[in-house]
């Protein structure tokens, strides 16, 4: 069952801000409520071709994977796929100027579960997608909080 959830919030700030904070790899523990570490695997900064090992909790299991990332827009895109791990997907946040000087952040996951994953894919589209909102607004909350 392949998984294509899209999420989508307006945070208070100006894109280059937020774009800024939201694709460091080394702040993703913070606002991602799931990931336990991250750590850039090739020569900062980030650019197309970096990899970036993730350990993460999602439906009770302990997940390790890297993703590569293959597009790279400073401000603007980021989209990273699965080097390794048990579920291949791609990973892709968009930053737009709103007209009141806010940012829209579009959060994408999309991919096709394989081995175990196969099995719980029905619950997982619902679960990504609760998730996903969950740490837009984590992350929307700790961006406006600071001037």
């Amino acid at each position: 069952m392949p998984v294509d959830v899209v999420t989508t919030i307006e945070i208070a700030r100006p894109r280059g801000r937020v774009a800024e904070y939201t694709m460091d790899p080394a702040n993703a523990p913070v606002w991602y409520k799931n990931i336990g570490s991250v750590a850039l695997t090739t020569p900062g900064p980030l650019a197309i071709g970096s990899e970036i090992a993730f350990e993460a909790r999602f439906l009770g299991r302990s997940l390790a994977y890297t993703y590569a990332v293959t597009e790279f827009e400073p401000g603007r895109l980021l989209v990273m796929r699965t080097a390794d791990g048990p579920f291949p997907m791609e990973t892709t946040y968009a930053f737009e100027d709103t007209a009141s000087g806010a940012t829209t952040v579009t959060l994408r996951n999309r991919g096709e579960p394989a081995g175990f994953s196969r099995f719980v894919g029905p619950l997982t589209v619902p679960a990504m997608r609760h998730a996903n909102r969950q740490d837009l607004k984590k992350l929307e909350e700790i961006l406006e909080a600071t001037p």
